[in-house]
């Protein structure tokens, strides 16, 4: 399907302040599901931060500028008797763009354990962190911009983090819960472009949003 045509306001164009230059900078955030046209929940609560870079026309040219999930979502996964396990790395794209990124998990009980609770011992949480360090700097360093928002709309990354750490101890409710763009390289219009999946411009608003399938994590050999 197509991407839904948004329409942001602008002040127009008076003297030496040209109108497109206001728009540069802005910055929108908008959800998994408006961004696919989707009334998916499971979409609804990952928000995108997308920056405009450049107008051509009348279509603003947005690049990727962080995402997150709801407050409502994050709220939802806290619960009792289980050990909440956070971590975060600061990471390099191969096209030059530093991100931060933050990953969230609970430890999830046995179905044959009688005990209420399931909480990870101190040396598991180290383990379980390393492993979501690990992962996530392997997924990004070797992938540009591009391909890694691809990695975070099915989120196959955390998906592979909850299955490396099933031999530590099972999780449930991994998440990339955030991502930061804290640093990015120069600006060069014809990446923009390459990002919108065109190598010229196009005066055709709601331009396909690509939607990748249910992501299922490979195999574990070992842990």
């Amino acid at each position: 399907g197509r991407a839904p045509d948004w329409k942001t306001l602008v002040n127009r164009t008076q003297g030496t302040k040209i109108a497109s230059e206001g728009l540069k900078g802005r910055v929108f955030e908008v959800s998994l599901a408006d961004l696919q046209n989707d009334t998916d929940a499971e979409r609804s609560y990952r928000k995108f931060r997308l920056i405009a870079e450049d107008v051509q026309a009348r279509n603003v040219l947005t690049n990727f500028h962080g995402m997150d999930l709801t407050t409502d979502k994050l709220r939802s996964m806290v619960k009792k008797w289980q050990t909440l396990i956070e971590a975060n790395v600061d990471v390099r794209t191969t096209d030059g763009y530093l991100l931060r990124v933050f990953c969230i998990g609970f430890t999830n009980k046995d179905q044959l354990s009688q005990r209420k609770t399931c909480y990870a011992q101190h040396t598991q949480v180290r383990q379980i962190r390393r492993k979501m360090v690990d992962n996530i700097t392997s997924s990004i360093s070797n992938s540009d911009l591009r391909v890694v928002v691809n990695k975070l709309i099915p989120d196959s990354i955390a998906k592979d983090i909850e299955k490396a750490c099933q031999g530590i101890y099972p999780l449930h409710d991994v998440y990339i819960r955030k991502v930061k763009v804290l640093k990015k390289p120069r600006f060069e219009l014809s990446k923009l472009l390459e990002l919108h999946g065109d190598g010229k411009g196009s005066d055709e608003p709601g331009a396909k949003v690509s939607r990748p399938e249910a992501y299922e994590p490979p195999v574990q050999e070992s842990v």
